[in-house]
């Protein structure tokens, strides 16, 4: 299964929907979405769930019967847009509370066995330092999620996302 986490307007979906194939499972901002609270409930108390039982209250494990993470979002100062990072926040049950040394660094544990690829595409008018802080930011997120692999792309126009899919 692919997942696709977007900030897309509807009409911008369904001119990418026919590329992204019938095993992709769409997280759109249904506009009820709630923020994490930080309580880490998802590790201790209902541990690899969150504990906001919403339709996002299961990220973690979506992600975990994933194969690849697909990330459509405008770019606000370097990073994800607002619904898009709180819908990343809510997906923290991905891995254990518990660390690991990965690359000389400490990361988190991995939950699930199941390789993950990220694929992030920005849009939007990006500065070349945006551009910059992005691919770290997007490159530190795949280090955490354990990815294999990790494509970040900028597009200018949204029309560009059209057939990459």
């Amino acid at each position: 299964m692919r997942l696709l986490i977007h900030d897309l307007a509807q009409e911008e979906l369904d001119k990418i929907r026919p590329g992204l194939g019938e095993d992709t499972k769409i997280i759109t901002n249904n506009g009820k979405i709630r923020h994490c609270i930080g309580c880490f409930g998802c590790w201790v108390k209902t541990p690899g769930a969150c504990v906001i039982r919403d339709e996002y209250g299961d990220m973690g494990a979506d992600l975990g019967h994933s194969s690849e993470l697909i990330i459509v979002s405008q770019c606000f100062y370097g990073g994800y847009s607002p619904f898009v990072k709180n819908v990343l926040d809510r997906s923290i049950s991905y891995i254990h509370p518990y660390f690991l040394i990965r690359n000389g660094e400490m990361h988190h544990r991995p939950r699930y066995e199941q390789p993950l690829d990220l694929s992030v595409w920005f849009y939007g008018e990006i500065t070349e330092k945006e551009q910059w802080t992005a691919e770290k930011l997007v490159r530190a997120n795949a280090i955490n999620l354990n990815c294999q692999r990790v494509k970040v792309s900028f597009l200018r126009e949204l029309a560009e996302l059209e057939g990459q899919l």
